[in-house]
């Protein structure tokens, strides 16, 4: 099994580690034996590793054992999804997302955090950045989806973020506009709480407002393209 094999590479450089032989050139110790047992199996995963790696590892032996299910590849609908906010702030969130994706790899990782930061004039030390994405990182994979960045805004209105939290200062300095019901501004935005509207009425008039505008922008062109074919026959008679 892939996790047994790499539980027991774990084991076997912590065990080297700790007793100095790669350093000092002393005698490798004697390989542990291999864990037996699914609760022994899992436990001797969830010691030897250090927290962060271990709870992947621990996740992936009780896939493995059937004691929980690997997260479904679904489609993320962010305006389903996050309701409390509105078409054109979903969509300056994604700007910003995208301005700091340098990588262009669809996430933003510690590098790539520690720039926005210094951009944001909030910088964050090493540890400091881990721990921001720890506390929205839903897959353990260290770095921050589209969908874990708007979790940072959806726990800050939510209130949930203490105030020494990075994720805070990062929600406060943002240049997005998250106002509701007149609220200007980010900063006024979170400390005021953001009000929960009706979504669904809200989206839908988004929706239509984006449509009239499509059919307005159309019949503009219509009307140019008509007086144009009417001044191009008027010079060819």
């Amino acid at each position: 099994m892939a996790s047994e094999e790499l539980a027991q590479k774990l084991q076997r450089r912590l065990q080297l580690e700790e007793s100095g032989a790669e350093g000092d050139g002393g005698a490798a110790p004697t390989p542990a034996p291999a864990p037996s047992g699914g609760e022994e199996e899992r436990s001797s995963l969830t010691g030897s590793a250090g927290a962060e790696l271990s709870a992947k590892l621990a996740r992936r032996h009780d896939i493995n054992e059937g004691a929980a299910q690997p997260r479904l590849a679904a489609v993320f609908n962010p305006y389903t999804e996050f309701k409390e906010f509105s078409r054109r702030q979903i969509k300056d969130m994604e700007r910003m997302f995208r301005l700091y994706d340098s990588g262009r790899d669809g996430y933003i990782d510690l590098m790539e955090l520690k720039l926005m930061m210094e951009k944001l004039g909030a910088p964050q030390t090493h540890l400091g950045l881990k721990n921001m994405i720890k506390e929205v990182d839903e897959d353990f994979d260290g770095k921050l989806s589209f969908r874990e960045f708007l979790l940072i805004f959806h726990k800050a209105a939510a209130g949930e973020l203490e105030e020494d939290s990075g994720l805070l200062t990062l929600a406060k300095l943002s240049e997005i506009d998250v106002s509701i019901e007149g609220v200007k501004g980010a900063k006024n935005f979170f400390e005021a709480k953001v009000q929960a509207l009706s979504s669904a009425s809200k989206f839908e008039a988004e929706i239509r407002a984006e449509q009239d505008e499509r059919k307005r922008e159309e019949e503009e062109r219509k009307h140019r393209r008509a007086a144009f074919r009417e001044l191009k026959s008027a010079f060819t008679q």
